[in-house]
């Protein structure tokens, strides 16, 4: 239970000119947290160029123990903060922000925008794409060569791998409502304790 004198310290009148309230812009500097808390540090560009702040908790839409949504903002994102009470030693990054040097990964045109998009520092890309004429949710490694794609407008899943494309389970169980084909543009190996062909 929080103490009264406490309580009124933090909402004292002569306290209140020293806090800042509402929101304003920082800089990633640090995201090397010693405790493993997911924080980060920055810098506020309208106050000094020189001075971090304290570690910063990074708002996330789920966080729980050992659960959650893990995406913590990189060194020179700019972000938007928030300070516990007005306390600037007490801040929070509340999301992050593009502007004329960091722009989102997809346009907008015509004022419409049919892509949600989540795409990694290297380039992987998971994209769901709402357009009504090709709907269809991807996976796209950043060489762009390697991809699953859901597409909706053909009813149908592609597995793309320029390279090797292996599967591994206990069991696996193939089944067409129509036709199969399996072609090698090298050897094809079949290989079984049992092999059965009706």
């Amino acid at each position: 239970m929080m103490n009264f004198d406490v309580l009124a310290d933090l909402l004292a009148p002569d306290e209140r000119e020293h806090r800042f309230y509402g929101v304003v812009i920082g800089v990633v500097t640090n995201v090397n947290d010693d405790q493993g808390l997911g924080r980060v540090k920055v810098r506020f560009p309208w106050l000094s160029d020189e001075h971090e702040s304290n570690w910063a908790r990074v708002a996330s839409p789920m966080a729980g123990d050992g659960r959650g949504l893990f995406m913590l903002p990189e060194v020179n994102d700019e972000v938007l903060i928030a300070f516990e009470h007005g306390r600037i030693d007490l801040p929070y990054v509340l999301g992050g922000l593009w502007n004329g040097r960091d722009r989102p990964p997809e346009r907008i045109e015509g004022g419409k925008f049919d892509y949600r998009t989540l795409k990694s520092r290297s380039g992987h890309v998971i994209r769901l794409d709402d357009s009504e004429s090709t709907g269809k949710i991807e996976i796209v490694d950043r060489t762009g060569s390697n991809r699953i794609v859901i597409d909706t407008a053909q009813n149908s899943v592609t597995i793309q791998a320029e390279g090797k494309l292996t599967l591994s389970a206990r069991e696996i169980e193939i089944t067409s409502q129509a036709g199969m084909k399996v072609e090698a543009g090298g050897n094809l190996d079949l290989k079984g304790a049992i092999i059965n062909l009706n």
